[in-house]
């Protein structure tokens, strides 16, 4: 894998790894569930736009 997707695929597995710890919380009814999901989703976009920008940029 090229060096230059690191910092997108980072990005994603982050939130990802976020969103499945809100969702293991909101299935135990423990507070802060809907941050959790909330704030993982938002960082699997930023996820998704990095690598986006990048793939934009490299096709120029």
């Amino acid at each position: 894998m090229r060096k230059i997707y690191l910092p997108s695929l980072v990005t994603f597995l982050i939130g990802l790894i976020i969103t499945i710890l809100g969702a293991l919380f909101k299935i135990s009814h423990w507070p802060f569930a809907s941050i959790m999901l909330t704030v993982g989703m938002l960082t699997e976009i930023t996820g998704v736009i990095i690598l986006i920008y990048v793939l934009i940029k490299r096709s120029k």
